[in-house]
């Protein structure tokens, strides 16, 4: 079983990481191996407070991710939290996934920053405080489960990057996101849908939701899709999460059933 966790992060991380471990902590009853926390699980307030707060806020992030995945023996991902980058004004958006014993089995950097002005008169450029990372983003077998394929939110809309994630052998793709309530509402579960069906595997999609601060306001949804597109949990507006069974099997059947990642026409491009 696996779940995507729905939050309403505010700029306070000690109350967060509260909400986040009896989240997680009810999954876990609930037989949840595998847990995605969403973009920006621990803080979600203004650039400023963001990048006082980077350095003590990454450490934190991390030795409670261990602490979490530890505790409750499930592989925890944390789907971005702020990193330094040493020169006081940027950070990177790392997202980290730790096994039930607490090691790091793999970390990325989000590589596409949400640079846009939107209708609703809301503009967004992660880009003045946020570096992007250099590389792509790593594929990682997890024991017992499936393997895994990282990303974050924005990267959604560049199907590319989920075919690296599946040309390296992803079989579940995990999307944590903090969407806008005014692009989420057209965009966000066409675009989780349309990288599950062209890449005929799991899409796993944690996400923030509700009213943050100011006009910051998320779309929630975070949802579980399988290989053929159905979603299978969706978790609404609200916090709590989506959950749903993993199976690797059916990966397979259904791309037995549809091979078109083997009918591409690479040589062609």
């Amino acid at each position: 079983m696996a779940a995507a966790l729905q939050l309403t992060s505010t700029s306070k991380p000690e109350v967060n990481f509260a909400v986040v471990e009896e989240q997680i902590e009810l999954a876990s009853r609930r037989g949840v191996e595998l847990i995605g926390l969403p973009e920006n699980f621990a803080f979600m307030g203004e650039d400023k407070q963001r990048l006082e707060l980077s350095s003590s806020l990454s450490e934190q992030c991390s030795r409670f991710l261990v602490t979490m995945a530890r505790r409750y023996q499930v592989v925890l991902l944390g789907g971005g939290f702020p990193v330094p980058v040493g020169d006081g004004q940027r950070t990177l958006n790392r997202s980290e996934l730790v096994g039930r014993d607490g090691q790091l089995l793999a970390r990325y950097d989000k590589i596409h920053l949400f640079d846009v002005d939107l209708p609703d008169g809301n503009k967004y450029q992660e880009s003045a405080t946020i570096v992007p990372g250099q590389t792509l983003p790593p594929v990682v077998d997890v024991p017992g489960l499936c393997r895994v394929g990282l990303s974050i939110c924005y990267d959604v809309r560049f199907p590319e990057l989920y075919r690296h994630l599946v040309d390296k052998g992803a079989e579940l793709l995990m999307i944590p996101a903090a969407f806008t309530a005014f692009t989420g509402k057209d965009h966000w579960q066409v675009l989780l849908q349309a990288r599950s069906i062209e890449n005929t595997a799991y899409v796993l999609a944690p996400a923030q939701t509700g009213v943050h601060y100011e006009r910051r306001h998320s779309h929630g949804h975070s949802m579980i899709i399988d290989p053929w597109g159905t979603v299978l949990a969706d978790a609404g507006a609200f916090q709590g999460a989506a959950i749903a069974p993993i199976d690797t099997s059916h990966v397979a059947r259904i791309r037995e059933q549809m091979p078109s990642l083997k009918h591409r026409k690479q040589s062609l491009f």
